[in-house]
């Protein structure tokens, strides 16, 4: 069984053609990240009954209460103030692109702000950052958020260095992860622009400096090869570290490891949730970035072809 890191669930999709971007050199990071997302509005985070037989589901956008526009949840409890004690109240809302009128009392209102939601939050590991554009990639994948159970229709969006504070540990069935916080939430590392199958893309602020590596050559998908390689990522506070893994196999679409570090071992258990986008770098080149881990054998995992991977900023 294979499991996937960072916000939610996620997936490995099947690609076609190769990118020829192996005489490009990217900087590798393995920084852990913080993730804020603004929503495109404000969304239900589970099915809720609002009248005898009116179910709103979970993914519902709210765009209007009895005429007031819905951007964020303080609007709607905005309008829920406004309207007092009404006990006839037009909700204007779309569900799967389908625009919806649905009516209510202020008391059924109420019972919504439990469940309502205009941001997202997530954590994982930033993969490269382009020197010479200005931008990053982190991940591997795509955000899922675990509300909605589909990738979030955002507005903006901002990742921030955090800094891990624990480990729980990974054991056979049962996935570890980082327990992290954001280092200052007023500083940003950078702006998304796109959260993509691939992962997410933005702007960087060419002011943050710390780097473990000078940029370095992106590996061809066909040069990756079975044998020795090393991941970057970050097991304690904010220091990225270099570990030994070793490719185990090459296919199509992606490249299978396992940690063969003692120390990651010992610290870890495994790969962790949120080690999703550390790079992995084989014979000084950056070939690609990590995406899954294995439930039942934490010590494997898989790999996305740094060249795919790049192919999703565009």
């Amino acid at each position: 069984m294979v499991v996937s890191f960072s916000v939610a669930l996620m997936f490995l999709p099947v690609n076609s053609g190769i990118a020829s971007a192996n005489d490009k050199s990217l900087i590798p990071m393995g920084h852990s990240i913080g993730i804020k997302m603004d929503l495109s509005g404000v969304f239900l985070t589970n099915d809720v009954l609002l009248g005898k037989d009116e179910w709103l589901k979970a993914g519902d956008l709210i765009g209007q209460v009895d005429g007031a526009i819905i951007s964020n949840v303080e609007n709607f409890e905005d309008a829920l103030t406004r309207v007092g004690n009404k006990e006839d109240i037009s909700v204007l809302l779309t569900r799967n692109g389908e625009t919806l009128t649905v009516r209510s009392d202020n008391e059924a209102m109420k019972r919504l702000l439990p469940f309502l939601k205009d941001s997202t939050e997530g954590t994982g590991t930033l993969t490269y950052v382009d020197p010479e554009k200005k931008t990053y990639g982190a991940l591997g994948h795509q955000i899922i958020d675990s509300s909605f159970k589909s990738p979030p229709s955002f507005k903006e969006g901002t990742i921030h260095l955090s800094e891990i504070e624990q480990i729980r540990k990974s054991s056979p069935g049962n996935p570890g992860y980082k327990i992290s916080t954001i280092v200052k939430d007023e500083e940003t590392l950078g702006t998304i622009r796109k959260n993509g199958v691939y992962g997410i893309f933005g702007s960087w602020n060419n002011s943050y400096k710390e780097v473990l590596s000078e940029p370095l050559q992106i590996m061809h998908q066909g040069d990756v090869k079975v044998g020795k390689a090393e991941i970057f990522t970050t097991v304690k506070g904010t220091e990225v570290e270099s570990f030994s893994i070793e490719i185990t196999n090459v296919e199509q679409d992606q490249f299978h490891f396992k940690l063969t570090d003692s120390k990651l071992l010992e610290t870890t258990g495994g790969i962790l949730q949120g080690m999703s986008g550390s790079p992995v770098i084989q014979d000084g080149k950056f070939a690609g970035a990590v995406t899954h881990m294995f439930i039942d054998e934490p010590e494997k995992g898989a790999a996305l072809f740094l060249e795919t991977m790049r192919k999703g900023e565009n």
